[in-house]
């Protein structure tokens, strides 16, 4: 007797008979129902195991074959699929006669509403991701103006893509730049100023690379940075030769303090010397 799913799905479709419409007495096989209501044979078959929709006849060989009536019943429970209501509720709107139908859709509607809702929050979530890794930084030419100074330029961003954008630092910082509104890139712009401050102060006061003051700043410096992305001991050793190579970087610091990019230099490669790292060979890692 073919059973075992009726001797696999393949069978369903190949070897039963081909007995026409289901408005036949003869019915439809499995594979049959598959093709025509676009539901998988894995599908009908679980529905049957579980009494959801079984077929209702069985030909002389034991093909199992589902009748018009079957067939409606199916259109039924795809329909109340698709609406997102589980096996076990589409079984109850199906068989009890005391079922709240319109309750049980209103109810389903409300959570699809809901998943919509987070579905729309997510798109705009990931057009802002797309946005911080083409852009680097979503905010206006004015309010970069405001939160940075007139003297930022607001090109460094782009231009800082073209140079980074294919770094692992520059899929962080985006990550981090997509969630950031103007209060705390604010935030971030006067932890930076402070930070500067902080750097050019202990120059004045004559604090020495190498010592407890000096390293706290270079600890504070990590600290401040990662709000673009982590920055390891080795990294920051080359944003430190960075800052006093590049004439943008020099002219920042040396602006603030003449000598300070150099000085905040020195301060990196003692506090790195200090953790086993030689600053002559170190690399951005």
């Amino acid at each position: 007797m073919p059973d075992a799913a009726d001797a696999a799905d393949a069978t369903d479709a190949t070897d039963a008979p081909d007995v026409g419409d289901a408005t036949d007495t003869a019915g439809l096989t499995v594979g049959q129902v598959s093709a025509r209501l676009g539901v998988t044979v894995r599908a009908l078959h679980h529905w049957d195991e579980i009494g959801l929709a079984r077929p209702s006849l069985r030909t002389a060989a034991g093909y199992r074959l589902y009748t018009a009536g079957d067939l409606e019943r199916l259109h039924r429970v795809i329909v109340y699929r698709e609406t997102g209501l589980g096996l076990d509720r589409i079984r109850t709107v199906l068989d009890d006669s005391t079922a709240d139908v319109p309750g049980a859709l209103r109810a389903q509607r409300a959570q699809v509403a809901e998943r919509i809702d987070r579905l729309r929050q997510i798109s705009a979530g990931l057009d802002r991701m797309i946005d911080a890794h083409e852009r680097g930084l979503l905010l206006t030419v004015e309010q970069q103006d405001a939160i940075f100074g007139p003297q930022w330029n607001p090109d460094g961003p782009a231009q800082a893509r073209q140079r980074y954008g294919d770094t692992t630092q520059w899929r962080q910082y985006a990550e981090r730049a997509a969630s950031r509104g103007p209060e705390e890139w604010q935030t971030i712009a006067d932890a930076n100023a402070g930070l500067d401050r902080a750097l050019a102060d202990a120059m004045d006061a004559g604090v020495t690379p190498g010592s407890p003051e000096a390293n706290q700043l270079v600890e504070r410096h990590r600290e401040v940075f990662a709000s673009y992305f982590p920055l390891t001991r080795q990294m920051q050793v080359c944003l430190g030769r960075m800052y006093e190579a590049d004439p943008a970087f020099a002219a920042h610091y040396d602006g603030i303090r003449a000598g300070l990019a150099t000085w905040f230099r020195h301060i990196v490669d003692a506090a790195a010397r200090a953790h086993g790292i030689d600053p002559d060979t170190a690399t951005w890692r």
